[in-house]
């Protein structure tokens, strides 16, 4: 098995179609083809069903393509190690994060990093976490910043990388707007506006308000910020968020919550091995995030 058929392989299956995929990878159509043969003749099984329109992946594909994106991968990673002894980053870095990452400005920290690694093509995806933490464990990611879910892949690395506690948000005229402190009971009754399950925040706050023992009613669910804070400031609902939303909206109320509550924790996952490249972002967003790097405003 050869790492120029895992690719081929990889390429066919995210294309559905070998006509593209040739295209794609800049091949003739009938080395592609003879070189997917091949390989299934090596593992003895067919790795995809084939039609007139496109292709699908048999069992045995769908089991081959976790393993050939994580093979390739850690041959990435392997060149790009050698390529960090010489002083270089070359190749391609593919990044996932939440809409907001308080804790730093990524846009600045990503143009900065470009800036000293001309070579290196950057990819960057937003999510929510369950969807990233999945992309960085098939090999799609290298480098994730997420919420930290309740579980997650053993096959991934996970770091702490900031906190922040949550808080109250409504509007100026809704009853508890004159408050500086909220316990969870009192918000029995309310309608929230949230974000749809699998996203960290979600999950948090929905583990947050069971164990207060709160049963609460998420009627509008949004998958933006801003929308979910537009949506409080008419007084269409509530919302538990991170403290630092407040620095987003002057319409919104954000109140403190009373007694021990748990806090929003962002995580950095990355594959196994982790690439170089991803190394190098994380040693600059840590330098950004302590202060010995220049920063930019997120308002």
């Amino acid at each position: 098995m050869e790492l120029r058929q895992l690719e081929y392989f990889v390429t066919v299956a995210e294309e559905c179609h070998f006509t593209r995929a040739a295209k794609r990878l800049r091949v003739a159509q009938s080395g592609l083809s003879a070189s997917i043969r091949s390989l299934e003749r090596e593992l003895g099984t067919p790795l995809f069903l084939r039609s007139t329109r496109q292709v699908q992946l048999t069992p045995a594909g769908q089991a081959l393509l976790v393993e050939a994106r994580r093979a390739l991968s850690a041959t990435n990673a392997a060149k790009d190690a050698v390529a960090a002894v010489r002083g270089l980053l070359r190749g391609s870095l593919a990044i996932g994060s939440l809409q907001c990452l308080h804790a730093v400005h990524l846009p600045a920290v990503l143009a900065r990093f470009l800036t000293a690694h001309p070579g290196l093509e950057i990819r960057l995806r937003q999510g929510g976490s369950g969807e990233l933490i999945e992309q960085v464990r098939a090999g799609r990611l290298d480098l994730a910043f997420v919420s930290r879910p309740p579980r997650y892949p053993d096959d991934v690395t996970v770091a702490p990388f900031a906190s922040e506690p949550l808080v109250l948000a409504c509007a100026p005229e809704h009853p508890l707007a004159a408050r500086e402190q909220v316990k969870l009971v009192e918000l029995q009754e309310e309608r929230f506006v949230d974000f749809p399950p699998d996203w960290g925040t979600r999950d948090l706050v929905d583990d947050v308000l069971a164990t207060a023992g709160v049963e609460r009613r998420v009627a509008l669910e949004v998958t933006d910020v801003h929308s979910l804070l537009d949506l409080v400031t008419f007084g269409l609902g509530v919302a538990l968020v991170p403290q630092s939303f407040a620095a987003k909206t002057d319409r919104v109320r954000f109140i403190g919550l009373a007694g021990i509550v748990s806090a929003w924790e962002i995580i950095t996952v990355t594959a196994d091995p982790t690439s170089a490249a991803a190394v190098a972002l994380l040693r600059e967003v840590h330098e950004t995030k302590s202060g010995r790097r220049p920063t930019a405003s997120t308002d």
